[in-house]
């Protein structure tokens, strides 16, 4: 057994691992809802927008400027050991193993198994939505765990393709809408008088947070990338401004053949109507086999970072077994231990999110209102707990990275903060009770961490 990974991946990986990740099922549903959230403003859905996309490159910078100086074995949770100590570092990398990683991976194969059903005709939510949605998630396990270079590159294609929807919208869609002059009436459209849905623009931040969320994730590949400190930096920043940059146009390009009211009376139907419209009816049935694509790539993304999760802490002598958990297999070149953990969690994420959230026993309706408090929508709330984790981090390069220049050690910094408590607080004014019960949940799993934490160092003193 070895037990580091192998130098395997380039720039092109590292960008299409943001890329891939960011651009996913997010923007095809999360675009609805933001309409929803701001009244059918499509100025005000730009604004949430561009307002999330700028958090995201804040903080893609302040990651870019530690990329430049630390890479170990996981990039989050390198910066969170620099900054507060192999404490906080193992707590960082026990909540992206436990909670980020397999939640978010276990969303995006339930949301890929929902377009999958509308595709084929199925009913969404029943149990061929559960069963479709089981096997994306542990055929994508699979590939990453034995076959990790096949996962890049699926991760490299996935990319390619899930652009090609986006880009002929967001180009052509704007295009038409300007001509036809849709586009410049749907900033006065009143089609809807007043917002579907109660928290406006707060509200909408915190839901359009999941589409823009997973950047982080490529950190977690940096120890395997062949010039990390040079090409990590590349990719979070240009990753980023890729990213909200197609995201806006997408979500202006519907405007080309509807209003308002038709936007949002669309629902999860937007993008094949949509497309339908410009490009005719065997685009929009076309464009959900992209969808999809898309959304499995994102999956991909996620899982290549849950694969690695407990591995990042393990190495570090922490967690439970932790000298067995850090073995690298010979054959694969994968910790195929951390792999095993990490698709248990993933299948238990999976079952939460079908019990509690959509259409399982303890959901009063098949729209996902929960009867329980534990209905909480995982997909949203655990990536605001992600942007305050960031806080601790962003204060350390402020009062301790002497070598960075004033704008990298103060303003950088400054901002990232701001932006996230910025984001916690969009999130306790959209879930209210909601982020109460969250945290309850939270604290007990980074409780049992703890537990292993201590009994970690136990046995390295002993």
């Amino acid at each position: 057994m070895e037990s580091k990974l192998e130098k395997r991946y380039g720039l092109p990986t590292a960008i299409s691992m943001v890329v891939g990740i960011v651009i996913g099922s997010g923007v095809f549903f999360k675009a609805v809802k933001v309409l929803n959230l701001t009244g059918g403003s499509m100025g005000k859905s730009l604004l949430v927008i561009a307002i999330v996309g700028l958090i995201m490159i804040i903080c893609s910078c302040v990651f870019a400027t530690m990329g430049t100086k630390y890479s170990k074995c996981n990039g989050i949770v390198d910066y969170a050991e620099v900054s507060l100590g192999p404490k906080f570092a193992y707590d960082m990398g026990w909540f992206m193993s436990v909670l980020y990683y397999p939640i978010l991976s276990a969303t995006l194969a339930w949301v890929s198994a929902r377009y999958t059903c509308m595709l084929l005709g199925l009913e969404v939510g029943t149990g061929a939505t559960c069963a479709i949605g089981a096997f994306y998630l542990m055929l994508g396990i699979t590939i990453n765990a034995l076959s990790p270079k096949l996962a890049g590159k699926m991760q490299v294609s996935m990319t390619v393709i899930k652009l090609i929807p986006l880009c002929l919208m967001g180009v052509v869609g704007v295009i038409v809408g300007l001509v036809n002059g849709n586009g410049i009436s749907i900033f006065s459209d009143t089609s809807i008088a007043t917002p579907t849905s109660s928290g406006g623009i707060v509200a909408g931040i915190c839901a359009f947070a999941f589409a823009y969320e997973g950047w982080i994730i490529a950190t977690s590949i940096n120890s395997e990338l062949k010039q990390p400190k040079k090409d990590l930096p590349k990719a979070l920043i240009g990753g980023a401004l890729f990213c909200t940059l197609i995201y806006c146009l997408y979500v202006y390009s519907m405007s080309a053949s509807m209003n308002a009211a038709e936007i949002i009376a669309a629902g999860d139907w937007l993008p094949k109507i949509a497309f339908a419209n410009v490009f005719g009816n065997a685009a929009g049935t076309i464009v959900f086999v992209f969808i999809i694509i898309s959304c499995l790539g994102t999956m991909n993304g996620l899982i290549m970072g849950c694969m690695r999760g407990l591995y990042s802490v393990a190495v570090r002598g922490q967690g439970p077994k932790a000298d067995i958990v850090a073995e690298v297999d010979k054959s694969t070149g994968m910790p195929l231990k951390s792999c095993l953990i990490g698709m248990v969690l993933c299948a238990f994420w999976y079952m939460q999110w079908q019990v509690f959230f959509w259409g399982g026993p303890l959901v009063t309706n098949t729209t996902g209102n929960p009867a329980w408090l534990l209905g909480w929508e995982g997909d949203e709330i655990v990536i605001i707990t992600q942007y305050a984790l960031y806080i601790p981090i962003f204060i350390h390069l402020i009062a301790r990275e002497k070598d960075f220049s004033f704008f990298q050690r103060f303003v950088l910094p400054v901002l990232g903060v701001g932006a996230c408590l910025f984001m916690c607080y969009c999130c306790v004014h959209s879930y209210g009770i909601l982020t109460v019960s969250y945290l309850v949940v939270f604290f007990i799993f980074m409780g049992v961490g703890r537990i292993f934490y201590k009994k970690s160092k136990a046995e390295v003193l002993d």
